[in-house]
């Protein structure tokens, strides 16, 4: 990789947002159910979030069940919900030698009982970790979350980007604002944002990869990184002035 477009700071922990699409095509792909696609597609989530620290990551956010996924058959919504209840029991049980702080974002008044206590003990659990904090997207809605967090500042006398980030952190359970997205990526060949972080997303670095989730590991983060650090982030202003900002950023820290 060329160093001289390299846009990663090495003091700063970058913030990885994935879209984890394609699981149904590839359990269709080898004539297995779509439920079977979904528990490989656990599999990669375990993958990617070992190897995230190790790439400058430090908040990595997976898009697992959007508000519009309710629409889906219940089989299938029941084998999906099913299925994060273990893996976040899983995860609240084993020791935390991979230092990973998990954190559930979205609303949590649809989620059945026995999902919505896994999710509060994983949390719980994992609370005083710091090499990484994996959110997970459960019926989430980027568009409610903007809604709602309006309608809480309807009445405040100052308006800021600051105090609506902190409002979206509490109305997604978030506990606090994220830092924005530096880079999104989208498995399975789509190319859109379904409703995925818009807020946190308006300078975010886009990856599309046609890899399906469930095949999607290790190497290809490494890819989108490498990719994303090739990219010549500007925020608006001009390559000097962005160059220089972000030059000033790394003596300050």
């Amino acid at each position: 990789m060329d160093t001289s477009t390299l846009s990663i700071d090495a003091g700063h922990r970058l913030h990885a947002a994935i879209l984890m699409d394609g699981n149904g095509r590839w359990a269709a792909a080898r004539g297995l159910p779509r439920s079977e696609g979904h528990r490989a597609g656990v599999d990669a989530v375990r993958r990617v979030a070992r190897a995230a620290p190790g790439l400058g990551i430090g908040t990595l956010t997976l898009y697992a069940f959007s508000a519009d996924n309710w629409q889906r058959p219940d089989d299938e919504v029941a084998a999906l919900l099913e299925l994060f209840r273990g893996y976040l029991e899983e995860e609240a049980e084993r020791p935390s030698a991979l230092g990973t702080r998990i954190t559930v974002i979205g609303r949590r008044d649809r989620l059945p009982a026995s999902l919505a206590g896994a999710v509060e003990r994983a949390e719980r659990t994992t609370g005083g970790e710091t090499a990484l904090e994996l959110r997970i997207a459960v019926d989430y809605s980027a568009r409610e979350s903007i809604l709602r967090a309006a309608c809480w500042m309807i009445s405040s006398p100052e308006v800021t980007p600051q105090e609506f980030s902190r409002l979206l952190g509490v109305v997604t359970h978030a506990g606090g604002p994220a830092p924005d997205v530096d880079l999104l990526i989208r498995t399975g060949g789509e190319r859109r944002l379904s409703d995925f972080l818009l807020w946190e997303s308006a300078y975010a670095e886009l990856v599309f990869t046609t890899q399906m989730w469930p095949e999607f590991g290790a190497a290809d983060l490494a890819a989108a990184v490498e990719e994303f650090g090739s990219r010549e982030r500007r925020f608006g202003r001009l390559p000097d002035i962005a160059a220089s900002a972000v030059e000033t950023t790394s003596v300050a820290q």
